[in-house]
C-alpha cells in the first residue's frame, strides 16, 4: 500500500524524497490500473502461467505504489537490467548474480527443497557451473593444475533410510586460491571442476583445493549495486557439489570451512550451519590417505557424507 501521512503534511524520505498523502481519488486511479492489468491475463490458457503473471503484477504495482517510485528511478532500474543483459555471456550470468545477491536464489531453493528427514540441505547453484566437466576416477585430482592448497575430500552417498547409493554422480567445482573459476580465464582451461561416481558402497573420494573466500564478479551492474548500498561482494569459502541418482532428488549444495571469517556475511546468503565442515589442516610431510607425495606442501582433509531425499520429497 501507499505511504500515508496526515492530511496537508509531507514526510521526507531518503535523499530528500517527499512522501505526500495519497488521496482517495489517486488511490482509485492506481487500483483501477492494477485491476485492468490483472484482467488482461484472464484468457491465459495455462493456469500456472496466469497465476504467476497476476501475482507478479500485484507485487510489482504494490512496490511502485508503496515507495512512490519516480519515473527517473524506474528509468534507472531499466538501465540497470539492460546493462545486466549486455554483460551476460555464455560463461557469465549477471542475472544469476542479481538473483543471488537479492536472496531470491536462496529463497527459491528453500521453497523447492523442503526439509525431508535427514537429507542434506541444498544451497545456491551459482553462476559458474559448466556442462561436460571432465570425469575423474575415485581418488583422482579435480584441480587439473589450478593453484591452491591440496584438499582430500571423502564421504558417502546414502538415501534417507541409510542405504548406499552406488554409482551416484558427484559433480564438483570451485574457485582457485586467486578467487577465479576456470571460465573466468581467457585461455579456455578446464580446471577445479570434474565429476566422478560413487563406488558400490556409495563411497567417494577425490583431491581438490582448500576453499578460500573470493568476491563475486563486481565489475558489472550487480557490483555497482552492492557498492552503492555498502555491501561486500565477498562469498564465503566453499566447494560446490551437485549429486544425483536414479530415484533421488538431485542435490545442489556447497560445503563451507569452519572458522571462515566471511561465514554468515556471505553475499549470496548461501551458508547453512549443517554445511559448515571441519577442513582439518595437515602440516607438510603428513602422510596422505592415498600415499600421494605432496613434498613440502601443506594440505587439508574434509569428510562430507551426503544424504539424498527421494524424488518428489
Amino acid at each position: 500500500m501507499s505511504t500515508y501521512v496526515n492530511p496537508g503534511s509531507a514526510q521526507a524520505g531518503a535523499h530528500g524524497h517527499v512522501y505526500r498523502e495519497v488521496t482517495p481519488e489517486q488511490t482509485a486511479v492506481e487500483e483501477r490500473l492494477v485491476d485492468n492489468v490483472l484482467k488482461s491475463f484472464a484468457s491465459c490458457e495455462d493456469p500456472r502461467l496466469q497465476e504467476l503473471m497476476q501475482s507478479l503484477v500485484r507485487h510489482l504495482h504494490s512496490f511502485i505504489r508503496e515507495v512512490r517510485l519516480t519515473e527517473e528511478e524506474w528509468g534507472e532500474a531499466i538501465d540497470f537490467l539492460t546493462k545486466a543483459g549486455h554483460i551476460t555471456t555464455d560463461t557469465r550470468q549477471e542475472f544469476i548474480l542479481l538473483s543471488d545477491t537479492l536472496g531470491a536464489s536462496m529463497q527459491t531453493i528453500n521453497v523447492n527443497n523442503q526439509a525431508y528427514k535427514n537429507a542434506t540441505e541444498a544451497t545456491v547453484f551459482g553462476p559458474f557451473f559448466v556442462e561436460d566437466s571432465p570425469q575423474i576416477e575415485l581418488g583422482g585430482d579435480m584441480s587439473f593444475g589450478a593453484v591452491g592448497e591440496p584438499c582430500w575430500v571423502e564421504g558417502t552417498v546414502h538415501d534417507t533410510e541409510g542405504n548406499p547409493l552406488p554409482g551416484a554422480r558427484i559433480e564438483v567445482w570451485e574457485a582457485d586460491e586467486d578467487g577465479l573459476y576456470d571460465v573466468q580465464y581467457d585461455d579456455g582451461r578446464r580446471a577445479a571442476r570434474a565429476h566422478l561416481f560413487a563406488d558400490e558402497d556409495g563411497a567417494y573420494r577425490f583431491w581438490g583445493l582448500t576453499p578460500t573466500p573470493y568476491p563475486i564478479p563486481d565489475d558489472g551492474p550487480v557490483g555497482k549495486m552492492l557498492a552503492a548500498v555498502g555491501r561486500s561482494p565477498l562469498r564465503a569459502a566453499h566447494l560446490h557439489f551437485m549429486v544425483s541418482h536414479a530415484g533421488a532428488r538431485t542435490l545442489v549444495t556447497h560445503i563451507f570451512p569452519e572458522g571462515d571469517p566471511i561465514g554468515r556475511k556471505d553475499t549470496v546468503f548461501g551458508v547453512k550451519d549443517s554445511l559448515i565442515k571441519n577442513f582439518e589442516q595437515q602440516p607438510a610431510g603428513t602422510p596422505t590417505p592415498d600415499g600421494r607425495d605432496l613434498g613440502e606442501a601443506t594440505w587439508s582433509k574434509v569428510r562430507f557424507d551426503i544424504v539424498l531425499a527421494p524424488t518428489g520429497a
